[in-house]
């Protein structure tokens, strides 16, 4: 009905009078409330939207067209929801393969782990019992056998010279201890004044040679410290690391050979094939670390050679200064050496340090 009177109204002509103004119509009364009418309609849709307001997560997709069918009609919130869903599932599945792979990986290297662990502790106990064979590199193993003795006899000449060093500290703060009583009884007995002097200016000279003697003997035993636990540790991890990959390349190279001698099929063709890989992996291991034990060893014996000429040198040069008498010498000694003495008290923190 609305339509009907809007469209009559739209087609109707309007007079207008001389003056301008429209003429009066029998009409313009319904027209007027036609248009009141739709005026209102309009003014409820716009309120109820505004104050309703559609919901984003409830908004409606149309297809087809404005007046199609609500059979096309889509909530967004089922697409939105879906979309999570299927995020989420990816996600969850990604993370799980990831997993999965870390597992297998993990379940692989123990797996090999412990397919090696069996094949050398076989190999040990056959080596053992004697049932099975080794290599044996006879002057690569007499030299390692000299330098473990040459280790231990030097760690004995190690542990001596320490024990020196603490009994001539002791004795030279007695040295100390008794030159301060000297000179003290010297003030206090004139009687005996001049005698307790001089033996206070004996100890206390003999106090300053032993401290210096006491510098050379420290420097002697750290270089000694250096060369047994430092140096020779360093070699003989090496060689440790050489002897578990024989170890290991004689397991490789008995399991090849057990399985050379069985049957010739496909399978026992393919495990033969795997088994030479394996081997040829740990022979290059077993070769490599035997050159590098070699190399070493060499080094080693120059280098023990260079440092105990210096230091044997320092100790009967400082010894025999010592106990000469002979002050200048003592100290000639310790600067041909570059050896600087700390001056007393330097062994005690400071009392910023104490806090």
């Amino acid at each position: 009905m609305t339509d009907s009177i809007m469209s009559k109204a739209a087609t109707m002509e309007i007079p207008i009078n001389s003056n301008g103004d429209t003429g009066t119509l029998p009409e313009d009364d319904s027209l007027e409330q036609a248009a009141n009418l739709q005026w209102s309609l309009d003014e409820q849709d716009l309120q109820q939207v505004m104050v309703s307001g559609p919901n984003l997560n409830e908004t409606s997709i149309v297809s087809g067209g404005y007046g199609g069918t609500a059979e096309g009609i889509i909530p967004t919130s089922s697409i939105k929801g879906s979309n999570m869903h299927h995020s989420s599932s990816s996600s969850s599945m990604t993370a799980e393969e990831a997993s999965r792979g870390v597992a297998v990986e993990k379940l692989e290297t123990v797996k090999k782990w412990g397919l090696n662990t069996y094949k050398c502790t076989k190999q040990m106990i056959s080596e053992r019992f004697g049932r099975g064979s080794r290599t044996v590199d006879l002057e690569l193993e007499a030299q390692i056998e000299v330098l473990r003795d040459t280790k231990k006899k030097y760690e004995s000449v190690l542990r001596l010279a320490r024990a020196l060093t603490n009994h001539f500290y002791n004795m030279v703060q007695t040295q100390h201890a008794l030159g301060d009583t000297f000179a003290d009884l010297s003030q206090k007995s004139p009687e005996l004044r001049d005698e307790f002097g001089y033996n206070a200016e004996t100890q206390k000279l003999l106090c300053k040679n032993g401290e210096t003697l006491l510098g050379a003997i420290n420097f002697f035993v750290s270089s000694i410290n250096t060369l047994v636990n430092k140096t020779m540790e360093d070699s003989l991890m090496t060689i440790k690391m050489y002897e578990n990959a024989r170890l290991e390349f004689d397991a490789y190279r008995s399991d090849l050979e057990e399985l050379s001698l069985g049957p010739k099929d496909a399978v026992a063709m393919a495990r033969i094939d795997a088994a030479q890989q394996l081997y040829q992996v740990q022979k290059d291991k077993y070769e490599r670390l035997r050159s590098d034990v070699i190399i070493k060893l060499k080094f080693l014996e120059e280098n023990k050679v260079k440092v105990m000429h210096k230091q044997l040198l320092l100790f009967h040069n400082a010894i025999s200064a010592y106990f000469a008498g002979n002050q200048q010498q003592l100290e000639q000694t310790l600067k041909q050496f570059n050896i600087k003495l700390r001056p007393p008290g330097a062994d005690k923190p400071s009392w910023l340090e104490e806090q």
